[in-house]
Formats: C-alpha cells, structure tokens, sequence
C-alpha cells in the first residue's frame, strides 16, 4: 500500500483511510506525559506524532508492506519513505519509539541502544513503556473494529444511549458509544478535542 500518510500517533498512520499500525515498535501514547531530564513533565506522546510526521512529509509518498492483522483488526506493516528510509527504524533510533521485542524479536534493538546512549527523545529523561502506561489507564480500551465513525441506523435506534447525563471518554465504553454522544448530542463535540471527526480516540 503507498499514498500520502496522515499521522493518528507515533506508530499509526492512515493511507486512503487504512490505518496501518507499524509492525515491531511502540510509540508514546497520543495523550501520554514523559519527563525531561530535569524532571519536568512533557508531552512526548505528541512529540513523537510530530516527529512522525516530519520525517515523513521529507520524501513522500510512504509504502507499506502488509505483515499481518492486529487482533483489534488493524493492517500491521513494514512502512518505508520514498527514499527507502525505515520509518519504524528511524524512530526508535531517534528516540521516538521503542523496539517491541513481544513482536519485534529484537529487529530494532540497535538502533534502541544508540537513542538511549545518545539521550535523544523519550531517553533523555524518564518515560513508562507504551504497552505499560496502555494497562495502567482505564479509559484506554482497545481500539474499535468498526470504521470509523459509521454508525448504522439500527444501532442507534437499538443502542439505549441518552445525551443526558453529559459523560466524557473515561465514562464510555465503546467507540460506537462515544461517536453515538459526538453525532447526537449537543455536547458531543467535546469528545473530538482536536477537531478531526474522531470522539475518544483512546477508544476509536
């Protein structure tokens, strides 16, 4: 698959509305905080997204080679720039992503060790792994297999959902709950906080 890429986070991007989840590594999540090397707290979640996304936009388009699904559904694949550069290779080795060994085996356990003797990204303070900070909060429920903010019509009228009490991501359940609030409720924006037709991203 290759096309221009729009970036969800540090591992995910999206080519002609496929998101591809990048095979052997973990990014900081969208919303996760980290510590710089002074101990103050930063958002290195999106600093990795915006990493991301600059590497890329420096030779376009992407290609990616399909390597297996997800259990959540997702396309994982070996992504490229389209001058050949490794994307996943490139942000581990700049700090902005981990090698995964669960699925990795250790492809990009190199490239770790030069980001963390270099102290670049997330190595020059102190940060939790993604897949530890994805357990310890609550609210960050596996992703929906359903398409992106499609909601049939029998599913609202079978859902029981209600605009009242208002409710934010933490108190939703699924992504077909939270895009229900975002397309019916008059509160509902408030779930898509950066405006890009997605409620609860967490969650979606």
């Amino acid at each position: 698959m290759a096309g221009v890429a729009s970036v969800v986070d540090g591992d995910t991007i999206e080519i002609h509305g496929q998101r591809i989840r990048f095979n052997g590594i973990d990014a900081p999540e969208s919303k996760q905080y980290c510590d710089d090397a002074k101990g103050f707290e930063y958002p290195c979640g999106r600093r990795s997204a915006e990493a991301l996304d600059a590497f890329l936009a420096a030779s376009r388009p992407v290609q990616c080679t399909f390597v297996t699904w997800d259990r959540y559904h997702r396309f994982v694949g070996d992504c490229r720039r389209a001058d050949g550069a490794s994307v996943a290779a490139w942000m581990v080795e700049h700090g902005q992503a981990l090698d995964w060994p669960r699925y990795s085996h250790g492809a990009y356990a190199e490239q770790q060790a030069q980001a963390e003797a270099a102290k670049l990204g997330i190595w020059v303070g102190a940060f939790q792994a993604p897949w530890e900070w994805r357990v310890e909060h609550a609210d960050n429920a596996p992703p929906s297999s359903q398409p992106l903010g499609i909601i049939s019509r029998r599913q609202v009228a079978q859902s029981g959902y209600s605009c009242e009490p208002r409710r934010t991501c933490s108190q939703i359940s699924s992504c077909d709950e939270a895009n229900w609030y975002l397309q019916n409720c008059s509160w509902g924006g408030k779930l898509d906080r950066d405006k890009d037709g997605i409620p609860c991203e967490s969650l979606c």
